[in-house]
Protein backbone atom coordinates (compact mmCIF):
# COMPACT_ATOMS: atom_id res chain seq x y z
CA UNK A 1 0.00 0.00 0.00
CA UNK A 2 2.52 2.45 0.55
CA UNK A 3 4.56 1.44 -2.61
CA UNK A 4 1.30 2.45 -4.35
CA UNK A 5 1.17 5.34 -2.74
CA UNK A 6 4.67 6.76 -2.94
CA UNK A 7 4.38 5.69 -6.53
CA UNK A 8 0.94 7.97 -6.85
CA UNK A 9 2.65 10.59 -5.37
CA UNK A 10 5.76 10.83 -7.67
CA UNK A 11 3.51 10.07 -10.89
CA UNK A 12 1.49 13.36 -9.24
CA UNK A 13 4.57 15.42 -9.04
CA UNK A 14 5.68 14.51 -12.27
CA UNK A 15 1.93 15.15 -14.05
CA UNK A 16 2.18 18.44 -11.76
CA UNK A 17 5.88 19.61 -13.38
CA UNK A 18 4.60 18.92 -16.92
CA UNK A 19 1.73 20.98 -16.59
CA UNK A 20 3.63 23.75 -14.75
CA UNK A 21 5.95 23.83 -17.64
CA UNK A 22 3.06 23.90 -20.06
CA UNK A 23 1.12 26.68 -17.73
CA UNK A 24 4.20 28.85 -17.76
CA UNK A 25 4.63 28.80 -21.50
CA UNK A 26 1.13 29.55 -22.58
CA UNK A 27 1.62 32.46 -19.48
CA UNK A 28 4.91 34.06 -21.50
CA UNK A 29 3.20 33.22 -24.95
CA UNK A 30 0.76 35.30 -24.27
CA UNK A 31 2.74 38.49 -22.37
CA UNK A 32 5.08 38.28 -25.40
CA UNK A 33 2.07 38.97 -27.97
CA UNK A 34 0.53 41.68 -25.52
CA UNK A 35 4.21 43.18 -25.36
CA UNK A 36 4.60 43.24 -29.27
CA UNK A 37 0.90 44.59 -29.83
CA UNK A 38 1.86 46.96 -28.05
CA UNK A 39 -1.83 48.14 -27.26
CA UNK A 40 -2.23 48.05 -23.64
CA UNK A 41 -1.73 51.20 -21.19
CA UNK A 42 1.75 50.20 -19.15
CA UNK A 43 -0.13 50.35 -16.20
CA UNK A 44 -2.54 48.10 -17.24
CA UNK A 45 0.01 45.56 -19.38
CA UNK A 46 1.61 45.90 -15.75
CA UNK A 47 -1.17 44.82 -13.74
CA UNK A 48 -2.33 42.11 -16.36
CA UNK A 49 1.47 40.92 -16.23
CA UNK A 50 0.87 40.67 -11.96
CA UNK A 51 -2.26 38.74 -12.35
CA UNK A 52 -0.96 36.43 -14.61
CA UNK A 53 2.11 35.26 -12.72
CA UNK A 54 0.42 35.36 -9.34
CA UNK A 55 -1.95 32.42 -11.45
CA UNK A 56 0.30 30.77 -12.02
CA UNK A 57 2.32 30.50 -9.21
CA UNK A 58 -0.94 29.73 -7.04
CA UNK A 59 -1.53 26.68 -9.17
CA UNK A 60 1.82 25.60 -9.86
CA UNK A 61 1.78 25.43 -5.54
CA UNK A 62 -1.08 22.97 -5.95
CA UNK A 63 -0.21 21.09 -8.94
CA UNK A 64 3.24 20.49 -7.07
CA UNK A 65 2.95 20.68 -3.25
CA UNK A 66 -0.27 21.02 -1.76
CA UNK A 67 -2.86 18.74 -3.45
CA UNK A 68 -2.36 15.16 -2.23
CA UNK A 69 -5.52 13.12 -3.00
CA UNK A 70 -6.46 11.53 -7.01
CA UNK A 71 -9.85 14.03 -6.79
CA UNK A 72 -7.80 17.18 -6.32
CA UNK A 73 -5.16 16.70 -8.24
CA UNK A 74 -7.40 15.96 -10.95
CA UNK A 75 -9.37 19.19 -10.67
CA UNK A 76 -6.47 21.40 -10.25
CA UNK A 77 -4.91 20.05 -13.33
CA UNK A 78 -8.42 20.55 -15.14
CA UNK A 79 -8.25 24.13 -14.02
CA UNK A 80 -4.70 24.90 -15.03
CA UNK A 81 -5.10 22.94 -18.88
CA UNK A 82 -8.18 25.19 -19.14
CA UNK A 83 -6.10 28.43 -18.17
CA UNK A 84 -3.11 27.54 -20.37
CA UNK A 85 -5.42 26.88 -23.24
CA UNK A 86 -7.32 30.31 -22.48
CA UNK A 87 -3.37 31.88 -22.74
CA UNK A 88 -2.89 30.30 -26.03
CA UNK A 89 -5.89 31.15 -27.33
CA UNK A 90 -5.95 34.65 -26.18
CA UNK A 91 -2.35 35.06 -27.80
CA UNK A 92 -3.24 33.70 -30.73
CA UNK A 93 -6.13 36.72 -31.09
CA UNK A 94 -3.12 38.74 -30.30
CA UNK A 95 -0.87 37.90 -32.70
CA UNK A 96 -3.87 37.88 -35.05
CA UNK A 97 -4.66 41.42 -34.23
CA UNK A 98 -1.27 42.20 -35.16
CA UNK A 99 -0.82 41.06 -38.24
CA UNK A 100 -3.75 42.60 -39.18
CA UNK A 101 -2.24 46.32 -38.16
CA UNK A 102 0.77 44.72 -39.96
CA UNK A 103 -1.07 44.20 -43.51
CA UNK A 104 -3.52 47.39 -42.83
CA UNK A 105 -0.15 49.65 -42.24
CA UNK A 106 1.98 47.91 -44.88
CA UNK A 107 0.96 50.33 -48.08
CA UNK A 108 2.24 48.17 -51.13
CA UNK A 109 4.95 50.44 -53.02
CA UNK A 110 3.15 49.31 -56.40
CA UNK A 111 -0.19 49.46 -57.65
CA UNK A 112 -1.19 46.56 -60.50
CA UNK A 113 -3.22 47.84 -63.95
CA UNK A 114 -4.55 45.09 -65.72
CA UNK A 115 -5.02 45.34 -70.05
CA UNK A 116 -7.14 43.29 -71.67
CA UNK A 117 -7.46 42.53 -75.63
CA UNK A 118 -11.49 41.92 -75.94
CA UNK A 119 -13.63 40.12 -79.21
CA UNK A 120 -16.87 39.43 -79.45
CA UNK A 121 -18.11 36.03 -77.87
CA UNK A 122 -18.99 34.82 -81.49
CA UNK A 123 -15.88 35.95 -82.86
CA UNK A 124 -13.49 33.47 -84.38
CA UNK A 125 -10.54 34.71 -82.82
CA UNK A 126 -9.63 32.25 -79.77
CA UNK A 127 -6.18 32.91 -78.33
CA UNK A 128 -3.41 35.18 -79.01
CA UNK A 129 -1.88 34.31 -82.28
CA UNK A 130 -5.54 34.85 -83.92
CA UNK A 131 -5.10 38.34 -83.49
CA UNK A 132 -1.98 38.83 -85.93
CA UNK A 133 -3.77 40.60 -89.04
CA UNK A 134 -6.86 41.68 -87.78
CA UNK A 135 -7.92 45.32 -86.42
CA UNK A 136 -8.10 46.45 -83.27
CA UNK A 137 -9.62 49.90 -81.63
CA UNK A 138 -7.50 52.02 -79.11
CA UNK A 139 -8.66 55.19 -77.24
CA UNK A 140 -6.91 58.21 -77.84
CA UNK A 141 -6.18 59.84 -75.02
CA UNK A 142 -7.16 57.70 -72.56
CA UNK A 143 -4.76 54.47 -70.76
CA UNK A 144 -2.78 55.02 -73.45
CA UNK A 145 0.34 53.78 -70.94
CA UNK A 146 -1.52 50.67 -70.43
CA UNK A 147 -2.35 50.29 -74.80
CA UNK A 148 1.10 51.06 -75.13
CA UNK A 149 2.04 48.08 -73.52
CA UNK A 150 0.14 45.27 -74.57
CA UNK A 151 0.69 46.40 -78.43
CA UNK A 152 4.28 46.20 -77.63
CA UNK A 153 3.85 42.76 -75.97
CA UNK A 154 2.20 41.50 -78.94
CA UNK A 155 4.38 43.10 -81.36
CA UNK A 156 7.50 41.47 -79.51
CA UNK A 157 5.26 37.91 -80.23
CA UNK A 158 4.81 38.51 -83.51
CA UNK A 159 1.63 39.82 -83.86
CA UNK A 160 1.26 42.83 -85.56
CA UNK A 161 -2.49 44.46 -85.46
CA UNK A 162 -4.52 47.54 -87.61
CA UNK A 163 -4.50 49.66 -84.97
CA UNK A 164 -7.51 52.06 -85.17
CA UNK A 165 -7.98 55.33 -82.28
CA UNK A 166 -10.90 56.73 -80.91
CA UNK A 167 -11.62 60.12 -78.84
CA UNK A 168 -13.78 58.69 -76.50
CA UNK A 169 -14.94 54.89 -75.28
CA UNK A 170 -18.36 55.28 -76.69
CA UNK A 171 -17.00 56.13 -79.97
CA UNK A 172 -14.99 52.75 -79.90
CA UNK A 173 -17.32 50.52 -78.65
CA UNK A 174 -19.97 51.66 -80.95
CA UNK A 175 -17.25 50.60 -84.00
CA UNK A 176 -16.67 47.16 -81.80
CA UNK A 177 -20.53 46.52 -81.99
CA UNK A 178 -21.19 47.75 -85.84
CA UNK A 179 -17.60 45.66 -86.70
CA UNK A 180 -15.62 48.58 -87.82
CA UNK A 181 -12.49 46.37 -85.89
CA UNK A 182 -12.39 43.30 -84.55
CA UNK A 183 -10.71 43.69 -80.83
CA UNK A 184 -10.73 46.37 -78.69
CA UNK A 185 -8.11 47.05 -75.88
CA UNK A 186 -9.64 48.06 -72.36
CA UNK A 187 -7.61 48.47 -68.85
CA UNK A 188 -10.00 46.48 -66.64
CA UNK A 189 -10.73 49.24 -64.30
CA UNK A 190 -12.81 51.07 -67.32
CA UNK A 191 -14.91 47.64 -67.06
CA UNK A 192 -17.51 48.80 -64.81
CA UNK A 193 -17.71 52.15 -66.87
CA UNK A 194 -19.13 50.19 -69.78
CA UNK A 195 -21.47 48.44 -67.86
CA UNK A 196 -22.61 50.92 -66.33
CA UNK A 197 -23.69 52.21 -69.80
CA UNK A 198 -27.56 50.69 -70.79
CA UNK A 199 -26.63 50.15 -74.30
CA UNK A 200 -23.88 47.97 -73.26
CA UNK A 201 -25.22 46.78 -69.94
CA UNK A 202 -23.82 42.72 -71.18
CA UNK A 203 -20.45 43.98 -72.10
CA UNK A 204 -19.06 41.21 -69.67
CA UNK A 205 -21.70 38.24 -71.33
CA UNK A 206 -21.50 38.57 -74.82
CA UNK A 207 -17.31 39.65 -74.96
CA UNK A 208 -13.99 37.48 -74.04
CA UNK A 209 -10.59 38.23 -73.03
CA UNK A 210 -8.45 36.82 -75.85
CA UNK A 211 -4.98 38.23 -73.96
CA UNK A 212 -3.87 40.11 -71.09
CA UNK A 213 -1.32 41.78 -69.67
CA UNK A 214 -0.68 43.96 -66.17
CA UNK A 215 2.30 46.52 -65.36
CA UNK A 216 2.68 48.61 -61.98
CA UNK A 217 2.75 51.60 -61.09
CA UNK A 218 3.98 53.69 -58.29
CA UNK A 219 1.86 54.23 -55.26
CA UNK A 220 2.64 57.69 -54.29
CA UNK A 221 -0.01 57.71 -51.38
CA UNK A 222 1.73 59.38 -48.45
CA UNK A 223 0.72 60.26 -44.83
CA UNK A 224 0.46 63.86 -43.64
CA UNK A 225 1.23 63.05 -40.64
CA UNK A 226 0.01 64.81 -37.66
CA UNK A 227 2.34 65.79 -34.19
CA UNK A 228 0.14 63.42 -31.28
CA UNK A 229 -2.49 61.85 -33.03
CA UNK A 230 -4.38 61.02 -29.24
CA UNK A 231 -4.27 64.74 -28.91
CA UNK A 232 -3.98 66.85 -32.65
CA UNK A 233 -7.65 66.86 -34.82
CA UNK A 234 -7.15 64.98 -38.34
CA UNK A 235 -8.60 64.57 -41.37
CA UNK A 236 -9.15 60.65 -42.94
CA UNK A 237 -9.96 60.07 -46.97
CA UNK A 238 -12.01 56.63 -46.56
CA UNK A 239 -11.77 55.53 -50.22
CA UNK A 240 -14.24 52.39 -51.22
CA UNK A 241 -12.18 51.06 -54.59
CA UNK A 242 -14.54 48.83 -56.63
CA UNK A 243 -11.49 47.03 -58.36
CA UNK A 244 -12.07 43.48 -59.54
CA UNK A 245 -8.86 42.77 -59.86
CA UNK A 246 -7.67 42.52 -56.36
CA UNK A 247 -6.93 44.50 -53.52
CA UNK A 248 -3.51 45.63 -55.15
CA UNK A 249 -5.26 47.25 -58.17
CA UNK A 250 -6.25 50.55 -58.90
CA UNK A 251 -9.96 50.96 -59.13
CA UNK A 252 -12.97 53.62 -59.08
CA UNK A 253 -13.74 54.94 -55.97
CA UNK A 254 -16.98 53.79 -55.00
CA UNK A 255 -17.27 55.00 -51.59
CA UNK A 256 -15.42 58.35 -51.02
CA UNK A 257 -15.65 59.72 -46.93
CA UNK A 258 -13.92 62.43 -45.00
CA UNK A 259 -13.95 61.21 -41.40
CA UNK A 260 -12.34 64.34 -39.58
CA UNK A 261 -11.66 62.96 -36.14
CA UNK A 262 -11.21 65.38 -33.02
CA UNK A 263 -9.82 63.19 -30.17
CA UNK A 264 -9.76 66.24 -27.72
CA UNK A 265 -13.35 66.59 -28.05
CA UNK A 266 -14.33 63.12 -28.98
CA UNK A 267 -16.19 64.02 -32.12
CA UNK A 268 -16.03 62.32 -35.48
CA UNK A 269 -17.94 63.78 -38.64
CA UNK A 270 -18.36 61.64 -41.68
CA UNK A 271 -18.53 63.86 -44.72
CA UNK A 272 -19.81 61.72 -47.85
CA UNK A 273 -19.18 62.77 -51.63
CA UNK A 274 -21.06 60.83 -54.35
CA UNK A 275 -19.53 59.21 -56.62
CA UNK A 276 -21.02 61.20 -59.45
CA UNK A 277 -19.91 64.64 -58.17
CA UNK A 278 -18.17 66.72 -61.15
CA UNK A 279 -14.97 67.88 -59.89
CA UNK A 280 -11.60 69.24 -61.01
CA UNK A 281 -9.29 66.45 -60.94
CA UNK A 282 -6.05 67.16 -59.22
CA UNK A 283 -3.24 64.80 -58.80
CA UNK A 284 0.56 64.99 -58.60
CA UNK A 285 3.05 64.55 -61.98
CA UNK A 286 3.29 60.44 -60.98
CA UNK A 287 -0.02 59.74 -60.84
CA UNK A 288 -0.53 59.98 -64.66
CA UNK A 289 -4.17 62.05 -64.64
CA UNK A 290 -5.81 64.46 -66.53
CA UNK A 291 -4.87 67.11 -64.33
CA UNK A 292 -7.52 70.10 -64.58
CA UNK A 293 -9.43 67.72 -66.31
CA UNK A 294 -13.70 67.82 -65.29
CA UNK A 295 -14.60 64.32 -64.36
CA UNK A 296 -16.97 62.36 -62.20
CA UNK A 297 -14.98 62.04 -58.77
CA UNK A 298 -15.23 57.86 -58.92
CA UNK A 299 -12.99 58.06 -62.21
CA UNK A 300 -10.21 59.68 -59.82
CA UNK A 301 -9.65 56.36 -58.47
CA UNK A 302 -8.51 54.56 -61.32
CA UNK A 303 -4.82 56.65 -60.84
CA UNK A 304 -4.81 55.49 -57.25
CA UNK A 305 -5.57 56.85 -54.02
CA UNK A 306 -3.40 59.64 -54.10
CA UNK A 307 -5.34 61.23 -56.90
CA UNK A 308 -8.68 60.88 -55.19
CA UNK A 309 -6.64 62.79 -51.88
CA UNK A 310 -5.57 65.47 -54.12
CA UNK A 311 -8.77 66.31 -55.84
CA UNK A 312 -11.18 66.27 -52.36
CA UNK A 313 -8.64 68.07 -50.99
CA UNK A 314 -8.66 70.72 -53.94
CA UNK A 315 -12.68 70.21 -53.56
CA UNK A 316 -13.43 71.22 -50.01
CA UNK A 317 -10.30 73.56 -49.44
CA UNK A 318 -8.88 70.87 -46.72
CA UNK A 319 -5.73 69.49 -46.04
CA UNK A 320 -5.66 65.18 -45.63
CA UNK A 321 -3.31 63.32 -43.29
CA UNK A 322 -4.36 60.20 -43.62
CA UNK A 323 -5.90 57.65 -46.44
CA UNK A 324 -8.07 54.46 -45.31
CA UNK A 325 -8.71 52.06 -48.50
CA UNK A 326 -11.13 49.63 -48.41
CA UNK A 327 -11.54 46.97 -50.82
CA UNK A 328 -15.47 47.31 -50.85
CA UNK A 329 -15.91 43.91 -52.58
CA UNK A 330 -14.10 41.94 -49.90
CA UNK A 331 -16.50 43.90 -47.07
CA UNK A 332 -18.65 40.72 -47.62
CA UNK A 333 -15.68 38.49 -46.33
CA UNK A 334 -16.30 40.84 -42.64
CA UNK A 335 -20.31 41.26 -42.92
CA UNK A 336 -20.19 37.21 -43.14
CA UNK A 337 -17.44 36.78 -40.36
CA UNK A 338 -19.38 39.13 -37.88
CA UNK A 339 -22.92 36.94 -38.16
CA UNK A 340 -23.80 39.46 -40.84
CA UNK A 341 -25.33 43.08 -40.03
CA UNK A 342 -28.72 45.27 -39.48
CA UNK A 343 -29.75 48.11 -41.27
CA UNK A 344 -32.90 50.35 -40.33
CA UNK A 345 -35.01 51.08 -43.72
CA UNK A 346 -37.58 54.05 -43.64
CA UNK A 347 -40.34 53.79 -44.63
CA UNK A 348 -41.02 54.61 -48.21
CA UNK A 349 -37.44 53.35 -49.21
CA UNK A 350 -38.51 49.16 -49.19
CA UNK A 351 -37.19 47.88 -52.43
CA UNK A 352 -37.03 44.52 -53.95
CA UNK A 353 -35.80 45.59 -57.37
CA UNK A 354 -31.85 44.95 -56.43
CA UNK A 355 -29.42 45.51 -59.33
CA UNK A 356 -26.33 44.40 -57.88
CA UNK A 357 -28.08 41.69 -55.77
CA UNK A 358 -30.69 40.41 -57.29
CA UNK A 359 -33.31 38.83 -54.79
CA UNK A 360 -32.68 41.17 -52.10
CA UNK A 361 -35.46 42.94 -50.56
CA UNK A 362 -35.54 44.92 -48.08
CA UNK A 363 -38.48 46.53 -45.87
CA UNK A 364 -39.38 49.31 -43.87
CA UNK A 365 -37.62 48.90 -40.38
CA UNK A 366 -34.53 46.72 -39.15
CA UNK A 367 -33.44 44.41 -41.70
CA UNK A 368 -30.70 41.77 -41.26
CA UNK A 369 -28.18 41.24 -44.39
CA UNK A 370 -25.13 38.44 -45.25
CA UNK A 371 -22.37 39.98 -46.87
CA UNK A 372 -23.50 40.11 -50.59
CA UNK A 373 -27.06 41.68 -49.40
CA UNK A 374 -24.88 43.81 -47.78
CA UNK A 375 -22.71 44.59 -50.35
CA UNK A 376 -25.72 44.96 -53.15
CA UNK A 377 -27.14 47.07 -50.54
CA UNK A 378 -24.21 49.43 -50.25
CA UNK A 379 -23.80 49.67 -53.75
CA UNK A 380 -27.54 49.94 -55.28
CA UNK A 381 -29.00 53.84 -56.80
CA UNK A 382 -31.09 52.66 -59.64
CA UNK A 383 -33.83 51.66 -57.38
CA UNK A 384 -34.02 55.06 -55.54
CA UNK A 385 -35.32 58.17 -56.51
CA UNK A 386 -32.31 60.08 -55.10
CA UNK A 387 -29.43 57.85 -56.72
CA UNK A 388 -26.84 58.22 -55.90
CA UNK A 389 -27.50 60.33 -52.71
CA UNK A 390 -29.20 57.45 -51.53
CA UNK A 391 -26.27 54.97 -52.32
CA UNK A 392 -24.36 57.20 -50.06
CA UNK A 393 -26.73 57.12 -47.29
CA UNK A 394 -26.96 53.18 -47.53
CA UNK A 395 -23.06 53.34 -47.45
CA UNK A 396 -22.87 55.07 -44.04
CA UNK A 397 -25.50 52.55 -43.07
CA UNK A 398 -23.26 49.60 -44.00
CA UNK A 399 -20.27 50.94 -42.58
CA UNK A 400 -21.60 51.61 -39.35
CA UNK A 401 -23.62 48.47 -38.69
CA UNK A 402 -20.25 46.57 -39.58
CA UNK A 403 -18.22 49.19 -36.83
CA UNK A 404 -21.08 48.22 -34.16
CA UNK A 405 -20.39 44.27 -34.45
CA UNK A 406 -16.78 44.62 -34.84
CA UNK A 407 -16.87 46.96 -31.18
CA UNK A 408 -19.64 44.33 -29.48
CA UNK A 409 -18.98 41.55 -27.75
CA UNK A 410 -20.11 38.86 -29.76
CA UNK A 411 -16.71 39.28 -31.81
CA UNK A 412 -15.20 37.42 -29.37
CA UNK A 413 -17.00 34.46 -30.66
CA UNK A 414 -15.90 34.39 -34.24
CA UNK A 415 -13.05 36.85 -33.57
CA UNK A 416 -10.26 34.92 -35.63
CA UNK A 417 -12.30 34.22 -38.90
CA UNK A 418 -12.93 38.12 -38.38
CA UNK A 419 -9.34 39.34 -38.25
CA UNK A 420 -8.86 36.88 -40.93
CA UNK A 421 -11.50 38.60 -43.24
CA UNK A 422 -9.94 42.14 -42.63
CA UNK A 423 -6.43 41.16 -43.29
CA UNK A 424 -6.73 42.18 -46.84
CA UNK A 425 -9.89 44.34 -46.69
CA UNK A 426 -8.09 47.71 -45.02
CA UNK A 427 -4.74 49.80 -46.16
CA UNK A 428 -4.08 52.76 -44.47
CA UNK A 429 -1.14 55.38 -44.84
CA UNK A 430 -1.66 55.57 -40.82
CA UNK A 431 1.38 53.99 -39.09
CA UNK A 432 1.36 50.99 -37.13
CA UNK A 433 2.57 53.42 -33.77
CA UNK A 434 -0.37 56.14 -34.60
CA UNK A 435 -2.80 52.87 -34.67
CA UNK A 436 -1.77 51.94 -31.40
CA UNK A 437 -1.32 54.73 -29.70
CA UNK A 438 -5.36 55.66 -30.81
CA UNK A 439 -6.04 51.96 -29.11
CA UNK A 440 -4.08 52.91 -25.98
CA UNK A 441 -5.83 56.14 -25.88
CA UNK A 442 -9.32 54.61 -26.18
CA UNK A 443 -8.25 51.78 -23.33
CA UNK A 444 -7.18 54.71 -20.87
CA UNK A 445 -9.51 57.29 -21.23
CA UNK A 446 -12.55 54.99 -22.71
CA UNK A 447 -14.03 58.23 -24.59
CA UNK A 448 -17.74 58.30 -25.70
CA UNK A 449 -17.59 59.23 -29.38
CA UNK A 450 -20.03 61.42 -31.11
CA UNK A 451 -20.64 60.75 -34.54
CA UNK A 452 -21.95 63.18 -36.91
CA UNK A 453 -22.57 63.54 -40.87
CA UNK A 454 -22.59 65.53 -43.37
CA UNK A 455 -22.94 64.77 -46.89
CA UNK A 456 -22.24 67.40 -50.47
CA UNK A 457 -25.24 67.58 -52.82
CA UNK A 458 -26.02 68.81 -56.74
CA UNK A 459 -28.17 68.77 -59.42
CA UNK A 460 -28.17 65.70 -61.73
CA UNK A 461 -26.39 66.45 -65.84
CA UNK A 462 -25.15 65.02 -68.75
CA UNK A 463 -21.10 66.59 -69.04
CA UNK A 464 -18.37 65.44 -70.71
CA UNK A 465 -16.26 63.33 -68.45
CA UNK A 466 -12.69 63.24 -69.03
CA UNK A 467 -11.63 59.23 -68.60
CA UNK A 468 -14.62 58.17 -70.91
CA UNK A 469 -13.67 60.90 -73.53
CA UNK A 470 -17.60 61.12 -73.85
CA UNK A 471 -20.57 62.83 -72.00
CA UNK A 472 -22.00 60.88 -69.10
CA UNK A 473 -24.39 61.19 -66.16
CA UNK A 474 -22.89 63.80 -63.29
CA UNK A 475 -23.65 65.30 -60.49
CA UNK A 476 -22.77 69.24 -60.57
CA UNK A 477 -22.26 70.73 -57.05
CA UNK A 478 -23.83 72.80 -55.20
CA UNK A 479 -21.26 74.94 -54.45
CA UNK A 480 -23.59 76.21 -50.74
CA UNK A 481 -22.93 72.67 -49.44
CA UNK A 482 -19.60 72.21 -50.39
CA UNK A 483 -19.15 75.82 -48.36
CA UNK A 484 -20.97 74.27 -46.25
CA UNK A 485 -19.46 70.90 -45.62
CA UNK A 486 -16.18 72.41 -45.43
CA UNK A 487 -17.11 74.65 -42.57
CA UNK A 488 -18.38 71.99 -40.84
CA UNK A 489 -15.09 70.36 -40.88
CA UNK A 490 -13.04 73.33 -39.70
CA UNK A 491 -15.30 73.60 -36.90
CA UNK A 492 -14.69 69.88 -35.78
CA UNK A 493 -11.02 70.76 -36.38
CA UNK A 494 -11.46 73.62 -34.00
CA UNK A 495 -13.22 72.26 -30.96
CA UNK A 496 -16.73 72.70 -31.95
CA UNK A 497 -19.84 70.72 -33.29
CA UNK A 498 -20.55 70.62 -37.15
CA UNK A 499 -24.13 70.85 -35.76
CA UNK A 500 -23.53 74.91 -35.03
CA UNK A 501 -23.25 75.58 -38.66
CA UNK A 502 -26.40 76.29 -40.57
Amino acid sequence: MKKNKKKTNRVGKVFGILFSILLVAATMYLLFQLVKLNVLPTKLLFLVTVVFVLLDLIFILLLCFMTKGVVSKLICIIFTVALALGSCMGGYYMSKTGNLLTNMTNIVKNSKNTVSVIVKKSSSIKKKNDLAGHSVGVLNNIGTVGTKKIMKDLSNSGIEMEKTQYDSMTAMLEAFYNGDVDAIVINETSRDQITDMEAYAKFDSNTRVVYQTSYVVENTDKANAVSNITTTPFNVLISGSDSRGGFDENGRSDVIMVATVNPKTNTILLTSIPRDFYVTTACDAADGCMEGALDKITHTGIHGTNTTKRTVEKLLGIDINYTFKVGFDTVTDIVDAVGGVDVTVEPGYECSNFLHAPGLSVTAGVNHLNGEQALGYARERYAYSEGDRQRTKNQQQVLMAIVNKITSPAIVTNYASIMDSMSNTFSTTMSNDEITSLIKYQLNNNPKWTMEQSMVDGTGDTLMCAELGDAAYVMVPDQSTVTKATKKIKAVMNGQSSKDIE
